[in-house]
């Protein structure tokens, strides 16, 4: 038996008035997909356990079948794993998102303009990254360049009692201040996000940036903390050899914490220029290799719905199916294997919020053994017509592998 989680980051959305009211699900090219609803079972699941906020550290963790109100120690140390940093158990990790603010002077009255600095390119944000580090970092902290806009500073005995610390892509358009968290403990964190405006509004990257019209990387903002991660190996969870195959180092991150196979993949950006055919091959590859089950996780729909981006959401759901979804299961279909599919995102990521829900997400489960009675398309509305409901989001995990 072979397994394939198909994760399209943030794809559930609500109607969307510039969309006709309809979602991005209901208005999406995606033939396959809705074949596939018509024999399977399809409902909603809750990802997103009561008291925790929706993130896809949170969410992911639910689908791949851990329990974040039991493992969940924070984002950033899932990230730090992906770029190789081995964290101490004093050590707190923290998400350093390199972001573009606006021009005013005092910090506290700027901007979030860009919560990703215009999708910069991983080269440009090292040279932001290693700058910063040599003029910030020292025998406490210490920063690392990771993937595009995100990267990571960790703090030798940091704490995680910081308060409110906001994620960037939650307050897009607004004025910082009052996101800025007040805690005592958090006072050295933000002293670094304003120095780093005054080291990096005139760095060499930026002034090229600035001639082309792009968005500067002009500032770092720290979020996401936490301590150093404790993941049950998934095979010994499982009884399946697993991959996980994405551009984000979250999820990468996730993988490795699991001992499970993390491959690169050339040109996987997380948005819509991504190297969606690399992935499909990288997970057919996988099969090839003996896995047993392939966790394919995309962002783009995610990163379309933070930036209000109706037409580019849709298009991500056409393009998961059409370069990357089709090539899978042309492959599973000819393998002379059984095979199981799993379809959902992790959270909603609403067009008309540009940020995270905590709402549950419609998923579909494939089983080519089987025939079943299911739903005209998969859409939200359609998933909760159907009254299947996992409402503990690891569970998920266990109805794919036939363990409940």
């Amino acid at each position: 038996m072979k397994y394939l989680v198909m994760l399209c980051d943030g794809m559930a959305d609500e109607p969307y008035k510039e969309l006709g009211n309809k979602t991005p699900m209901e208005l999406a090219n995606k033939p396959l997909m809705d074949k596939l609803a018509r024999v399977s079972e399809v409902g909603m699941c809750k990802t997103v356990a009561n008291g925790l906020k929706p993130g896809s550290d949170v969410a992911n963790l639910s689908v791949m079948g851990y329990d974040p109100m039991v493992c969940y120690t924070g984002r950033s140390p899932l990230e730090a794993a992906s770029i190789g940093v081995d964290l101490k158990e004093t050590d707190v990790a923290l998400r350093c998102n390199i972001v573009t603010l606006s021009g005013e002077a005092n910090y506290n009255d700027k901007t979030m303009v860009d919560y990703c600095s215009g999708d910069i390119s991983t080269k440009e944000a090292h040279e932001i990254i290693k700058t910063v580090d040599e003029k910030l970092g020292n025998e406490i902290y210490k920063f690392y360049g990771g993937v595009s806009y995100r990267h990571c500073l960790v703090v030798d005995g940091g704490t995680t009692d910081l308060g409110e610390m906001t994620p960037p892509h939650d307050i897009s358009g607004r004025v910082i201040g009052e996101y800025l968290s007040k805690s005592e403990n958090a006072a050295p964190l933000i002293d670094l996000m304003k120095k780093s405006y005054d080291i990096l509004k005139d760095h060499p990257v930026n002034l090229k940036r600035r001639e082309k019209g792009l968005n500067e990387a002009n500032s770092i903002w720290l979020w996401g903390e936490g301590k150093k991660p404790a993941l049950q190996n998934f095979y010994e969870k499982n009884g399946v050899k697993a991959a996980v195959i994405s551009a984000v180092d979250l999820l990468k991150g996730i993988g490795i914490c699991a001992d499970m196979l993390t491959p690169e993949v050339d040109g996987a950006t997380g948005y819509l220029d991504t190297n969606f055919e690399g992935k499909a091959n990288a997970a057919v590859d996988a099969f090839k290799n003996g896995y047993d089950l392939v966790y394919l996780h995309i962002e783009a729909p995610d990163e379309c719905g933070h930036r209000g981006e109706a037409e580019n959401k849709v298009k991500a759901i056409e393009l998961i199916e059409k370069r990357a979804f089709t090539t899978i299961f042309d492959y599973l279909e000819n393998s002379g294997d059984d095979f199981r599919i799993l379809i959902m995102p992790d959270h909603p990521t609403p067009l008309n919020t540009k940020t995270h829900s905590s709402k549950p997400v419609p998923y579909l489960i494939y089983d080519s053994r089987k025939d079943l009675a299911g739903v005209d398309s998969l859409t939200e509305k359609n998933a909760e017509s159907t009254g299947n409901f996992v409402e503990h989001g690891p569970d998920i995990m266990d109805k794919l592998l036939e363990k409940i």
